[in-house]
């Protein structure tokens, strides 16, 4: 059973199932995920993604504890370029950024705006905060602002894909490209 409310798209249409508690909750300030926040955000009536801080909220799950339980066939996915393994995956019906998917990794980032705020995991740590123009120490001190990902962010990534055995589950419910013109 989960132990939060099912991560949902805006207008519902997609629902996620998690089992258990992230990897981590983190946000995310490198400039991939800016750019694709900033791409995200320009689509028709699409929801706001990034924080007040710039950064994209991300609850970090292991692969084999997240599964579609409905609306897999609205969900595209979203490269930055034609050689990265990194994809980002957005609900059609209301333009709702699910999550991004490291393709050759064990885990998914579900994006934070999924929840609704008061059942949203406490933020453990700011990544990437090396990647902002200004200077970082405008961020708040309610969590951590690394630099880069911290010695911590990888040590929970390697005891979570040990705790799967060392699988590289692939996410397949995903068909086709998002139109980002649209």
């Amino acid at each position: 059973m989960t132990e939060t409310p099912n991560p949902k798209c805006g207008c519902g249409a997609v629902e996620m199932e998690v089992v258990g508690g992230p990897i981590m909750s983190t946000e995310c300030l490198c400039t991939s995920c800016r750019t694709a926040a900033d791409l995200f955000e320009a689509l028709p009536e699409a929801p706001r993604l990034r924080a007040a801080t710039g950064g994209t909220r991300m609850e970090m799950y292991r692969k084999d504890r997240v599964r579609c339980l409905k609306g897999a066939a609205n969900l595209r996915e979203h490269r930055l370029n034609g050689k990265t393994k990194t994809r980002r995956v957005v609900a059609t019906c209301c333009k709702t950024p699910i999550f991004l998917d490291f393709t050759d990794g064990h885990w998914i980032d579900l994006y934070g705006l999924l929840w609704p705020e008061d059942s949203l995991p406490p933020l453990q740590m700011r990544t990437m905060v090396g990647d902002m123009e200004a200077p970082a120490n405008t961020l708040p001190d309610d969590a951590p602002n690394y630099k880069t990902h911290s010695a911590g962010f990888f040590l929970r990534l390697i005891w979570a894909w040990a705790a799967m055995g060392f699988r590289h589950p692939k996410i397949d419910y995903v068909k086709g490209a998002l139109d980002v013109r649209s």
